[in-house]
């Protein structure tokens, strides 16, 4: 195999956007994003989006190529991007992927396992089970349904629950039970690079970026999409905590610093997936020489074996 995937991880604000950019340009090639909060248009600010700027540094795909009401899951995402890579590679020796979502960046990788298809009507009883009773409605089903996935499911991730809750509605099974972890043969070499940052560094630059976010016109982008809050694509830090102040609940002030403390447990959690992946080779983002030094080094090596 002479086709190579260059992923580039990282918790939130830890610098994947600058760090790819500068990555894709020596290798000469595009990026394709994993963030899968960037995937909707409406929202660019809440989602630190690549600006404009460096949208034209790179190519970029899967950033911005949905509407906020459009369905779509890992499933969706892992055959759209395998279709993308396919036709990229004609073109490009390497791609560069980044992103902190964990779960796109392994569908992509290794794949995921084969899940039932789920009717529209099992998909509208768990809806209206989220609507009318919420988060710890969709928990207690899980714990009902499925105890095993529910000792190590993200009990904050109202998708996660929800597939869940439809995979055991459809099937009459444990949603556990579909779960094999077989990873799937993948006809290019990947290369796994993970940004590291010490707490304090990564502190400020989340405090700096919601502060930067809110002058640039986070509140305006949240007020507009506010009439859409209870999509699922909005269930995400920076809109959940401002939809709270529109609703009257908690002041600005409040609201800002709940979305600085909700974006640091959420790098928290991003640096523990990281971390329970050996396969990753970690760098800071000071040390880009060296990190494309590695790149060449495996590309060599891996081009030797071929």
């Amino acid at each position: 195999m002479d086709k190579h995937l260059i992923v580039i991880a990282g918790p939130t604000a830890s610098g994947k956007t600058a760090t790819a950019i500068k990555v894709a340009n020596t290798l000469g090639t595009v990026i394709v994003s994993a963030d899968s909060r960037q995937f909707y248009k409406e929202i660019p600010i809440g989602t630190a989006a690549p600006t404009q700027d460096e949208l034209s540094q790179v190519q970029h795909f899967m950033i911005h190529n949905l509407e906020l009401d459009q369905k779509y899951d890992v499933a969706d995402y892992e055959q759209d991007v395998l279709i993308l890579l396919k036709e990229l590679f004609l073109k490009y020796d390497t791609v560069v992927l980044t992103g902190g979502s964990g779960l796109f960046i392994d569908a992509v990788c290794h794949g995921i396992d084969e899940i039932p298809d789920i009717s529209e009507k099992n998909r509208i009883l768990v809806d209206e089970i989220y609507k009318k009773g919420g988060l710890k409605a969709l928990q207690d089903e899980v714990q009902r349904l499925d105890p095993d996935y529910f000792k190590i499911v993200d009990k904050n991730n109202p998708r996660r629950l929800q597939r869940a809750v439809e995979v055991c509605y459809q099937t009459g099974l444990p949603y556990f039970s579909f779960r094999k972890n077989t990873k799937k043969h993948r006809d290019f070499n990947i290369i796994k690079i993970a940004l590291f940052c010490d707490r304090d560094t990564l502190i400020n630059r989340i405090n700096t970026r919601v502060e930067n976010m809110m002058s640039e016109g986070l509140l305006a982008e949240a007020k507009a999409v506010y009439h859409k809050r209870h999509l699922n694509s909005l269930n995400t830090v920076g809109y959940k905590e401002l939809f709270e102040y529109f609703d009257g609940r908690i002041s600005l002030n409040q609201a800002v610093e709940q979305i600085k403390i909700s974006t640091r447990q959420y790098a928290k959690r991003q640096m523990t997936w990281l971390r329970k992946n050996n396969d990753y080779k970690w760098f800071t983002i000071d040390e880009i020489p060296s990190m494309i030094e590695y790149i060449y080094s495996i590309i060599n090596i891996q081009s030797d074996i071929s």
